[in-house]
């Protein structure tokens, strides 16, 4: 218990660096720009990073190396040799917020970083988060299960303890519903989406995460080629703002439907958004005009943030300037999707969770519950288990009597 106490003291002092940081610099009031680094090596990752918040990226992610969410353990150390991404450790971690905290001290800006919790180690890597002083971190409860073949029992247990551990360190989760519309059709499977949405805030909700910390996730991929498709992300965008008015969402860009040409893919993102400053997003991950070709250059991100940084500022207030029409095509589609979204909800409390999932209803993706990987790695919990840091950073917030107590 004395460990535990001395690492959750750090953990608060991390948090209030951040809000030191916050004080001074002031934050951003509208959507905070998202960037991502995957060079494979730690220290190529921060010259692109910092050069990135100097070009005005408020976030910076860096991308895990290829497979890392499928390691039961996590590496040791910097590395140099990760594969279409950097290898989450400590080490890099702390060598990535001193790098933007650096960055952050010359721009009078608090530049946020983000890595990801997903795969068999959710919880160790929402520590090492907690301890570097991360800011944002990828953690949906169905993404391992869906798209990683981690057993669904495993990842139930893992989501809750790492929210537990995010929620105390003032970290923002992403969540992946983005990842469905990449096997599944944008204007079909619309309601997959927001039903877990809802299933995602429900489990944050219990591991004491508030809305505040919660970047439910969504995505601009409906084929360009659909008629009205402008209108339908325009609605689905809208509705998940106005059902979860507290939570930064974090809304994704497109990548499905790009296809090379980098002037169209330009235009896609121009689009994307201009959804985002008309529906209040927050977390808005930039779309490369290079998507489909290549690992975006620093050229690419800046053209990027320049695209971005333009449309917020021409069109403010346009959001808060229009009403959408009573019983017209953005209305209608919206009151569809929440509608399919409510009978599905209703079929997964009839059927239970792991049996929806065994149904393939989500990403047209089929998981047996006792398959995949890591149920050997659940037991059941003896009659005096106990996690002391559970008892600091859970049942503290609910003994203080917080919003989620």
């Amino acid at each position: 218990m004395p460990v535990a106490e001395a690492t959750v003291e750090r953990i608060r002092g991390n948090v209030a660096k951040r809000n030191e940081y916050l004080n001074e610099f002031g934050d951003k009031k509208g959507p905070y720009l998202y960037i991502i680094v995957a060079t494979g090596n730690i220290y190529e990752d921060i010259i692109q990073a910092k050069a990135g918040a100097k070009q005005g990226a408020d976030i910076i992610a860096v991308i895990r190396t290829t497979g890392q969410s499928l390691l039961d353990y996590v590496p040791y150390g910097a590395t140099t040799e990760g594969f279409g991404g950097t290898y989450a450790t400590q080490e890099n971690f702390r060598l990535m917020r001193a790098a933007l905290d650096e960055v952050g001290e010359e721009q009078h800006r608090y530049i946020r970083l983000c890595n990801y919790c997903s795969g068999l180690c959710m919880p160790e890597i929402a520590a090492m988060g907690a301890l570097e002083r991360l800011d944002v971190m990828l953690n949906d409860a169905l993404y391992g299960i869906l798209f990683r073949d981690i057993n669904m029992q495993r990842t139930i247990v893992d989501q809750f303890f790492s929210r537990v551990i995010n929620s105390f360190a003032g970290v923002i989760i992403n969540t992946g519903e983005d990842n469905y519309l990449t096997t599944a059709d944008a204007v079909e499977e619309a309601h997959t989406v927001l039903a877990s949405q809802f299933l995602n805030e429900q489990f944050a909700i219990k591991a004491g995460l508030p809305e505040e910390q919660q970047g439910l996730g969504h995505a601009f991929e409906i084929d360009p080629d659909v008629e009205n498709g402008f209108l339908y992300e325009l609605a689905q965008a809208q509705m998940a703002r106005e059902i979860f008015p507290k939570a930064p969402l974090k809304y994704m860009p497109p990548t499905k439907f790009m296809t090379g040409n980098i002037f169209r893919g330009h235009v896609q993102d121009a689009l994307f958004n201009m959804v985002t400053i008309l529906t209040g997003q927050k977390l808005h991950l930039l779309g490369m005009m290079t998507e489909a070709i290549h690992t975006p250059f620093m050229s690419d991100r800046a053209l990027s943030i320049e695209n971005a940084q333009y449309i917020f500022n021409t069109m403010h207030d346009l959001g808060a300037e229009l009403s959408y029409k009573k019983g017209g095509i953005m209305e209608t589609r919206a009151n569809f999707v929440l509608q399919k979204a409510t009978d599905l909800l209703g079929e997964i409390e009839h059927m239970g969770l792991f049996a929806t999932l065994e149904k393939g209803v989500f990403a047209d993706i089929k998981r047996p519950r006792d398959g995949g990987k890591g149920l050997a790695g659940v037991v059941t919990k003896a009659e005096f288990y106990f996690n002391p840091f559970v008892e600091l950073m859970f049942n503290e917030k609910v003994a203080k009597g917080g919003e989620n107590a």
